[in-house]
């Protein structure tokens, strides 16, 4: 008749950490003459397996269990017997406990110059034997100008990051707090960021519209400045800009926004070399310049004429008007021809300049008899304003 056992079970590190092999030992005592032989099985409640066999040694079998969570585990083990000794079952608990962790932090770059991002990053790893990745947040704590309080999560690699342009010059204190979670306890680690005062490197961009443009029309030139990488923040001050040729000259505007802008409507024909020059009001941004080239064309002008007497056989008279044809502006100058032919003979031909609004007179200019003639009025054109000319058919009486 087979003899009774005893199974005695013991659990080694009892408590252990999350992350930690355990190793469940089973010794089973024979009340009899004689050892016992054949398998012991294993079950840990919670363990992945959580049911393992192991065959007997001498009196003793052992099985190693991984990937068990915080809390309190049954522990079973059970010999299965054998032709001369009965089965027997042995029980034990086994305490899982948070695993303890250590948070790292630093900040790149480090020194950084005022307005430049930032990379902030806490690093939170188990302490063996704990393992596994933690969960949770991370709580940054800045101090000085621009600092404060900011909650970011943890990623899978246990890392969690802040990205800040806000921190003012000087040296700022940097507490990283991990939260916990299940499984493994908080911690927190510390750093210092300096941020240093220099500015940051600007680049000016000016550009017109439109170009090109005609004498008269006004046009607008616009100057943009911004911050270049690594710094940021939108530059403040004036933009001076230098116009050369007729109708330039300089002129300062505000910047809003990094844009600051100008309206001329007094340039000359021809090209202008056109430069703005960013005049920064802090330390916090350098000077830059910009150029472009502004085309100015003349004006077309429109040409009319006309005659007229103060009888029959008086004298005829001629008038003429210059306007410029839009978008060109002003007053043109110079001279108005008046032609008088019939048929292929030219029977006058005279001149009169233009007044300042534009007309030319020509009183009394030629007698001829009565009939049709042909009259050309010819703008000669000047230095802003293209000629142009009228054709037309009047009558003499």
């Amino acid at each position: 008749m087979p003899s009774p056992t005893i199974t005695l079970v013991t659990v080694t590190p009892n408590p252990a950490v999350v992350g930690q092999s355990v190793t469940v030992t089973a010794t089973v005592i024979p009340l009899g003459t004689g050892t016992p032989t054949g398998t012991v099985t294993f079950t840990v409640a919670g363990a992945t397996p959580p049911t393992q066999t192991v065959n007997l040694t001498g009196n003793t079998a052992s099985a190693t269990f991984t990937n068990l969570g915080v809390g309190v585990h049954t522990v079973t083990a059970t010999y299965n017997g054998d032709a001369n000794f009965t089965s027997s079952t042995g029980f034990n608990s086994l305490i899982v406990i948070q695993g303890q962790t250590t948070t790292t932090v630093v900040s790149s770059p480090d020194p950084s110059q005022l307005g430049q991002t930032v990379n902030i990053t806490a690093t939170v790893t188990p302490i063996a034997p704990a393992s596994g990745t933690p969960t949770g947040t991370v709580t940054f704590v800045i101090t000085g100008v621009g600092g404060g309080t900011f909650v970011q999560p943890l990623s899978g690699s246990g890392q969690a990051t802040l990205n800040i342009n806000t921190l003012g010059v000087g040296t700022h204190a940097i507490t990283a707090i991990y939260s916990g979670d299940t499984s493994f306890l908080p911690s927190a680690g510390s750093d210092t960021q300096t941020v240093t005062p220099g500015p940051s490197a600007t680049t000016t961009t000016v550009v017109s519209l439109p170009n090109p443009s005609v004498v008269g029309q006004p046009v607008n030139f616009t100057a943009t400045v911004t911050s270049n990488t690594p710094g940021s923040g939108t530059p403040t001050g004036t933009v001076t800009f230098t116009i050369d040729g007729t109708g330039g000259g300089t002129f300062t505007q505000p910047l809003t926004g990094g844009v600051a802008t100008l309206t001329l409507s007094t340039l000359g024909p021809g090209s202008h070399t056109v430069t703005a020059v960013y005049n920064p009001d802090t330390p916090n941004f350098t000077t830059s310049t910009g150029t472009t080239s502004q085309v100015v064309n003349k004006a077309n002008t429109l040409t009319t004429g006309t005659a007229f007497q103060t009888g029959a056989g008086a004298p005829v008279s001629f008038v003429g008007f210059v306007p410029p044809v839009p978008p060109g502006v002003g007053t043109p100058t110079g001279t108005v021809t008046f032609t008088l032919s019939q048929g292929m003979t030219t029977v006058f031909s005279g001149s009169a300049p233009l007044d300042p609004t534009g007309f030319a007179f020509l009183p009394n200019g030629t007698t001829q008899s009565a009939g049709t003639y042909t009259l050309v009025t010819a703008y000669s054109g000047d230095t802003n304003f293209n000629p142009s000319s009228d054709n037309r058919t009047i009558t003499v009486i």
